[in-house]
């Protein structure tokens, strides 16, 4: 009997295994891309971190063993068995990243006139 809940155990972590892999490969590129140029305000993360939980929430309910019923993981046990950073942070760390490519362009390419804020010429008066 102790044999079948070992092999449930390893099927259990194999399956959390492949979610977790489809979940990096599949899931995060489709939602990141293009994150390097985007302007995020205070609701877009928020938005963003709860759309991270809904997915990670993939891993499944967990047994209480005092009451023996099924219970959905809070936000804390979702984020130390993904044990990745949030994705506001990866946005951050590859907008950074994206910066700092610009910065080694050199001051002839138009994205780093942009970047810096300091466009040529002037506006046109009135409305167009």
């Amino acid at each position: 009997m102790k044999y079948i809940g070992a092999e449930s155990f390893v099927f259990q972590f194999a399956i959390q295994n492949l979610k977790i892999k489809i979940y990096r490969t599949i899931i995060l590129p489709l939602v990141l891309y293009g994150c390097e140029t985007w302007s995020l305000t205070l609701r877009e993360e928020r938005r963003l971190r709860v759309s991270e939980n809904r997915v990670l929430r993939i891993f499944g309910p967990k047994r209480n063993e005092v009451i023996r019923e099924l219970r959905k993981l809070h936000n804390e046990e979702l984020n130390d068995l993904y044990s990745s950073p949030s994705i506001v942070w990866v946005i951050k760390s590859r907008r950074m990243r994206w910066v700092g490519h610009v910065v080694c362009m050199g001051e002839r390419r138009g994205i780093y006139s942009v970047l810096v804020g300091k466009p040529d010429g002037k506006r046109p008066l009135g409305r167009i």
